[in-house]
């Protein structure tokens, strides 16, 4: 009796309550649900970047999400409903038949963008120099590819894989991939989040993207041997890396041309936050060898998709950024001591390994809170000795190990590009100014203007006064996140670069510490509108997508 008293004294207090507002019994709305605000560093407790070379947006995206599908293509690719379309040649479509490069200037390469088949995967390499990328800019034009960092495919290379005309031009910089090759990561992007605003850090090749991606400044080079071509004097006293050139002191580097690099890298502020990492590159690993015999520096693999199979060493140095720092090199390529000391500063490795320590620490249930992974050369996707179905057989196995582990619940991977190869892609973003000999996207000498080379960031040994070449952003780069917290099927516009992945994992993991000293993680885009982490402790995208690694096509998941 007391129970049914109350109750119906609660009814009168809310119908009362009711009244006295005017609101004569009106139902009262149930409060929203409290949506518990998340950040990185309380869902991801692993980062895994993998970095592959030399490939612009629209070169591997730029018909998303439509695929040819022709007949011959052995794998069709049919997009979801509401795939949102990325800024290319399909949001864009006179750039696919009035391009800018079609200009007379560019000779007899003139040409707009043109598909590349699946049996064309195999291409030859384009000019990707700090100099002549800025050149193909043009101020922005985008309008010199042809002409500043084009390269025909060799005679033979075209007649074996039966490209077009054009590709034996140097108009061949216009060339494109779509989904019925690249599928891995067309499929990728369809089930997780893809930014179509990434960005070089700065113009030029591997070197400047690896060192880039370890500390978001490529000034502050010392000790150079032979590297003219290499660096450029930084207007400070000292230089900056604008150009391929071997760490000095590794095993495997060149002994005639290299140089070492001063300041901070990603890898020092982990180390003081004792946080376990490394670096994994193919062929790091110099006790091994490959079924062909080849051990040591000359450890060699063919590619499976190019015409001819030609062998690339799989460790290259110029690769491996953290060989370049004191604090963070093995320039002997000393060997971990065990699977579990993978990661740690525990013994003489210093947190650089081969790749295939990444996957032993995997399966053993030891993977770092950070790993960085490049492929063995000819898997890296560069042009010229690697291709992107080589490529996708990494990526894949790799990924498809991670998905199916213990660790993929918390862990997010991202895929980012050290420079574009030349490969034309026609979107900018100028955001720091330069002004050495080596400039040349304003004209001789200048990159954007003289008041933008002025106020350039600072280096590591300027005293915070500005430092040049560092032209950028340079060309764009595609960049993906794989996760159970990225969004699905999401385009994320946000302005980012490579050093966007340094400010990631220092926000994850370093309460946002920054390397400081004119490092672009101060100032890059942040990624995280790629994810979702509004909804407290639930994972937003649970599904586990497994692809086949030889056609890129989904295996499992949904």
């Amino acid at each position: 009796m007391i129970r049914k008293f109350l109750a119906l004294s609660l009814t009168s207090t809310i119908v009362l309550s009711g009244c006295g507002t005017g609101l004569t019994g009106a139902p009262v709305a149930p409060p929203a649900p409290v949506i518990t605000p998340t950040t990185s560093a309380q869902v991801i407790k692993h980062v895994v970047v993998i970095f592959g070379e030399n490939i612009s947006f629209d070169h591997y995206f730029g018909t998303y999400p439509n695929a040819a599908n022709l007949p011959n293509n052995a794998v069709k690719f049919t997009p979801a409903t509401g795939t949102p379309v990325p800024n290319n040649y399909v949001s864009n479509p006179g750039l696919l038949t009035a391009n800018p490069n079609l200009s007379i200037t560019n000779g007899a390469g003139a040409a707009n963008p043109y598909r590349l088949d699946p049996a064309q995967a195999g291409t030859g390499d384009q000019d990707h120099a700090y100099g002549p990328e800025q050149t193909a800019f043009d101020g922005g034009k985008m309008d010199l590819f042809p002409l500043s960092v084009g390269n025909a495919d060799s005679a033979t290379l075209a007649t074996a894989t039966g490209a077009s005309a054009i590709s034996a031009t140097t108009g061949l910089t216009m060339g494109y991939f779509d989904g019925n090759t690249v599928t891995g990561l067309w499929n990728y992007a369809q089930h997780y989040s893809m930014n179509d605003h990434s960005f070089g850090t700065t113009f030029g090749p591997s070197t400047p993207g690896a060192i880039n991606l370890a500390s978001g400044q490529t000034n502050g080079v010392i000790n150079p041997t032979n590297v003219a071509s290499a660096i450029v004097a930084d207007g400070q006293g000292g230089f900056t890396d604008i150009n391929d050139a071997d760490p000095t002191g590794d095993l495997c580097s060149s002994t005639s041309a290299n140089f070492s690099m001063s300041g901070k890298n990603i890898g020092d502020l982990l180390n003081t936050a004792n946080i376990t990492w490394g670096f994994f590159e193919g062929g790091f690993d110099l006790t091994a060898s490959n079924a062909n015999g080849t051990t040591g520096c000359g450890r060699t693999s063919a590619s499976v998709s190019i015409p001819g199979n030609p062998l690339k060493a799989d460790y290259i140095p110029h690769h491996e950024p953290f060989q370049y720092y004191a604090s963070t090199a093995n320039l002997n390529h000393v060997r971990p001591s065990s699977v579990a000391a993978i990661g740690t500063s525990t013994d003489g490795a210093n947190h650089q390994y081969d790749v295939t320590d990444f996957n032993a620490a995997l399966a053993a249930g030891n993977m770092p809170a950070v790993s960085f992974l490049k492929a063995p050369g000819y898997q890296d996707g560069h042009a010229g000795y690697s291709n992107p179905l080589d490529e996708q057989t990494f990526v894949v196995n790799e990924i498809n190990a991670i998905e199916s582990s213990s660790f993929w619940s918390s862990t997010a991977i991202i895929i980012n590009y050290d420079d574009s190869d030349g490969w034309y892609d026609h979107l900018t973003d100028f955001v720091n100014g330069s002004a050495t000999t080596a400039d040349s996207l304003n004209g001789a000498g200048v990159c954007i203007s003289a008041s933008a080379a002025a106020a350039a960031l600072p280096g590591p040994n300027s005293n915070g006064l500005p430092v040049q070449g560092r032209c950028g952003h340079g060309p764009r780069l595609p960049m993906l996140v794989i996760s159970p917290w990225a969004n699905k099927n999401y385009l994320d516009t946000t302005p980012t670069d490579q050093a966007s992945i340094i400010r990631f994992v220092e926000d994850t993991f370093l309460s946002s510490t920054r390397i400081g000293s004119g490092s672009f993680d101060a100032t890059a885009g942040p990624i995280n509108n790629m994810f979702n982490f509004t909804n407290g402790a639930v994972i937003p995208n649970p599904n586990v997508v497994l692809l086949n690694p030889a056609t890129g096509a989904v295996t499992s998941g949904n």
